[in-house]
């Protein structure tokens, strides 16, 4: 457990240990939320990757992907195509 004094203007000094832990550096954002009484805070980018992360769960299996590998060619080649039709555009 750590310990954190709040300043005369609200403010408080998260503990290094608190912050290496939530991978926090200056000028991050966290998210507080409360939960029957609680309060709890979070890394607000680590917090929306877990959103998008959960929100995607089984997506590839659904669209037909075997594996990951499958489905990161399938990425590649669709930059491919956006880039190549980015520069046709540009010389055009």
């Amino acid at each position: 457990m750590e310990v954190a004094k709040i300043s005369s203007k609200g403010q408080i000094t998260i503990p290094i240990s608190v912050r290496n832990a939530l991978k926090l550096k200056a000028g991050d954002k966290i998210v507080i939320f409360e939960e029957n009484g609680r309060f709890y805070f979070e890394n607000s980018a680590m917090l929306a990757f877990k959103r998008a992360e959960e929100a995607f769960a089984g997506e590839a299996e659904k669209a037909g992907f075997a594996s990951e590998e499958e489905m990161q060619d399938y990425m590649k080649e669709i930059r491919k195509e956006a880039i190549t039709s980015i520069q046709s555009e540009m010389s055009n």
